[in-house]
């Protein structure tokens, strides 16, 4: 039971992108189009699950039973920036095709605060292994969903007639603020 409310919680009450803002600029920038918004979103996933089951054993393990646990931010860096490079270069030598589709999405993933972020929280809320990787796969799966609606949204706008000075990243940023305040509805059903 534990592991569902994380697991609601990481993806819709407490969704990165719509709740915390972190994960925006592939949110705003890479939201055009539908698929790629899938691609990233998938991507950003499978990122994130690795990174919470690499990250909860190098700070348990090696960072706090040597005391240095204020070195977190550098590790997790590390961890990320490895773990992406690692997957990229799996992906480009597994499946060329696929690394063709994700392009530029993988090397924007290293730079993606909402996967640092991850790391951080998984510390903060001490999270045991289990629950890291749910959380982890939770927030992947919270970022696919608000990346992809965001997109199927800004398809919709293309064929809207949008005054002048709201074209671009204000209509976009408007949309974002919508659905962050329509996903608070969601903090209710916890409450009430």
């Amino acid at each position: 039971m534990e592991l569902i409310l994380i697991f609601i919680s990481a993806s819709l009450i407490n969704n990165f992108v719509l709740t915390y803002f972190l994960g925006i600029c592939p949110f705003v920038g890479v939201s055009n189009k539908t698929e790629n918004a899938l691609n990233m979103g998938f991507a950003t996933t499978f990122v994130m699950t690795l990174t919470a089951a690499a990250t909860w054993p190098i700070y348990n393990f090696v960072l706090v039973p040597f005391k240095v646990p204020f070195l977190q931010y550098v590790a997790f860096i590390i961890i990320i920036a490895a773990l992406v490079q690692f997957v990229e270069m799996y992906i480009r030598k597994a499946s060329p095709s696929l690394y063709r589709a994700l392009g530029i999405f993988l090397p924007l993933i290293t730079t993606n605060c909402a996967v640092l972020g991850l790391a951080l929280f998984m510390v903060m809320r001490e999270y045991s292994f289990l629950e890291s990787i749910v959380f982890g796969f939770a927030t992947g799966a919270g970022f696919t969903l608000a990346i992809v609606m965001m997109s199927g949204i800004r398809e919709e706008l293309e064929f809207a007639d949008v005054p002048k000075h709201f074209q671009g990243i204000s209509i976009t940023l408007i949309i974002a603020g919508m659905m962050a305040l329509a996903f608070m509805g969601f903090a209710g059903l916890i409450r009430g």
